[in-house]
């Protein structure tokens, strides 16, 4: 079984791990917080929280199995290598389940605050439809092969078509409103710095390994840092210079009067 070569290298492995798990999870905090002081979700895309549930749901899915299941780990020592390390640390399960706790949060807080004109859109409806009954089928056929790996890659697969989609909703939607108003720029911030210390957690491992398998290995969480980067730099550049808050304009849409503040 593959272990650890530089003792310094594993525990900065850890480290990177964890404050990329607090960073992210706390990323959640703001706009939730944001939601309660203002007793409404308008500015919020419910779209980008309904596919961002699905992308974290199926995410833990991933995370916990290779994590906690022998014969999913067996397979992908069989198929990579028994040399390579497993590339699930216990801060990605940790996250994943606390990102689903606050994304369900989240939408029960758009089912009980204002929410002006705004609802789920049927595209987004039929986005989740279809991506979880192609994992159903994934699993239906996987079961009898026992391909255990590929069918939790499946999963993976899901919360990286949802990671590149999610994030769509949300961009258009300041673009149309020329607004970040109701979106939390917090939010933001925290999730750039937690893609950043991912990516730096999965570089230690490739180093100390002198292995890249653990990039390509492990797709999910390469291309969740990667896509989050990139949209994490879109948001801040929406905030801060197109759509700054002395220039704020509401959409004529959204018939709700909004604070001039976050």
């Amino acid at each position: 079984m593959a272990s650890w070569n530089s003792v310094p290298l594993e525990v900065l492995y850890n480290i990177l791990g964890w404050v990329a798990f607090v960073s992210w999870s706390i990323s959640f905090y703001p706009q939730v917080i944001l939601n309660f002081r203002r007793k409404s979700v308008v500015g919020l895309n419910f779209d980008f929280v309904v596919l961002n549930l699905t992308k974290h749901s199926s995410y833990l899915i991933y995370n916990a199995s290779m994590f906690f299941s022998s014969a999913v780990q067996r397979q992908y020592h069989s198929r990579y290598g028994s040399n390579e390390m497993i590339p699930v640390a216990a801060n990605d399960v940790a996250f994943s389940a606390h990102a689903v706790l606050l994304t369900a949060f989240t939408l029960f807080q758009i089912s009980i605050y204002d929410r002006g004109n705004q609802k789920v859109s049927k595209i987004a409806l039929a986005i989740v439809s279809v991506s979880w009954l192609s994992v159903a089928v994934c699993v239906f056929v996987g079961i009898p092969k026992h391909s255990w790996l590929w069918i939790v890659s499946c999963f993976n697969a899901l919360q990286v078509a949802m990671t590149v989609t999610k994030y769509i909703p949300q961009a258009v939607m300041n673009f149309r409103r020329k607004s970040t108003i109701g979106f939390s720029i917090g939010n933001i911030l925290l999730d750039l710095f937690g893609g950043l210390t991912n990516y730096g957690q999965m570089a230690v491992q490739s180093i100390d390994q002198n292995s890249w398998v653990n990039f390509y290995g492990n797709i999910g969480k390469t291309m969740l840092s990667l896509v989050s980067i990139f949209f994490d730099i879109l948001f801040i550049v929406q905030h801060y210079v197109l759509y700054p808050s002395r220039k704020e304009v509401v959409s004529p849409n959204l018939d709700v009067e909004e604070p001039k503040g976050h």
